[in-house]
């Protein structure tokens, strides 16, 4: 690995009710649950972390489940769309389990790949594509490897315009305009070969989003390590764009900052990763605090709803 942006690390979305969110991930879509903790900001709310067997970066989605929050709206300024690879051939089994689910679907092809695309039950907007990924998957009893999502394919923004966005990209993250279809761009980075593409919807006309659930709240790009993570927050200071210091997410170090589109950006990084307080073998079974809320635990336990 070079000292480059390698691809997507995680998406962070927006749900309501914790139970649903937890149920729909794992047992309709067959995701791990790699962490259950809270959000630093608000420890009476979850942050669970869906992924592969050992919580991959470029497979992590991240949701805040905050109850009671209502709907969102996803519009110009937010990542709109989540894209996963999945296997080729695997399309018929996704229509046949989601339709068991009465979730409905719509059939397409975005630059010549075949997907499926449906919205989870807060109405954020997950397409599943099939394409090459040699990714091992969590499997199930249900769904098994030749079904089994591979991770993140690619993220969909949606913008007023197109070039301000792209020049952050291609300037500072090493992105590529890779092809362009009318207002629809896809931009791909060569540090590695999945969860690598970015495309891009421009339309001036479009009514910006409002977060809240079935919305995404940011997404994060990968790095290997701090050292790497502090060289683009000098690039990202350069360019003239606000930055936020390193912070310790426990899982990975992060920064923060707003492409000029709108959309919250985090640059995140492999390391310390999800065993670093619990063995592989029960990455989910327990609730994880932050190192300031543990003293807190009973009090947080006894807020946060129940997902028996």
């Amino acid at each position: 690995m070079e000292n480059k942006i390698l691809g997507l690390h995680h998406i962070t979305a927006i749900a309501d009710d914790a139970k649903r969110n937890l149920d729909f991930y794992t047992k309709v879509l067959g995701m791990r649950l790699v962490k259950k903790t809270v959000n630093f900001d608000d420890p009476g709310t979850y942050h669970f972390y869906f992924g592969n067997e050992q919580g991959e970066p470029g497979t992590i989605l991240t949701f805040f489940p905050w109850e009671g929050i209502g709907k969102g709206t996803s519009g110009a300024g937010m990542a709109t769309h989540i894209g996963y690879a999945v296997p080729h051939g695997s399309l018929d089994f996704w229509k046949n389990r989601l339709g068991e689910h009465q979730i409905a679907l719509q059939e397409r092809e975005i630059f010549g790949e075949k997907l499926i695309s449906f919205q989870d039950p807060d109405g954020l907007q997950i397409q599943f594509i099939e394409t090459d990924d040699n990714r091992n998957p969590w499997t199930s009893t249900d769904v098994n490897p030749a079904y089994a999502l591979r991770g993140f394919h690619n993220v969909t923004l949606s913008l007023k315009e197109a070039d301000p966005t792209i020049k952050v990209l291609t300037d500072i993250l090493g992105y590529s305009i890779q092809k362009q279809d009318n207002n629809h761009y896809r931009l791909a980075t060569d540090s590695i070969d999945t969860a690598n593409v970015v495309d891009i919807i421009a339309d001036r006309n479009l009514p910006y989003g409002k977060n809240a659930a079935g919305t995404n709240h940011h997404i994060a790009f990968r790095v290997k390590d701090d050292n790497v993570l502090m060289e683009y927050r000098e690039k990202v200071l350069s360019a003239g764009l606000d930055i936020t210091q390193k912070i310790d997410r426990d899982y990975f170090f992060s920064l923060y900052f707003r492409e000029p589109g709108g959309v919250l950006f985090e640059i995140a990084t492999d390391n310390p990763g999800f065993t670093v307080d619990e063995p592989l073998s029960s990455l989910g079974a327990s609730l994880k605090l932050p190192k300031q809320y543990e003293s807190y635990r009973s009090q947080i336990e006894e807020t946060l709803p129940k997902l028996g």
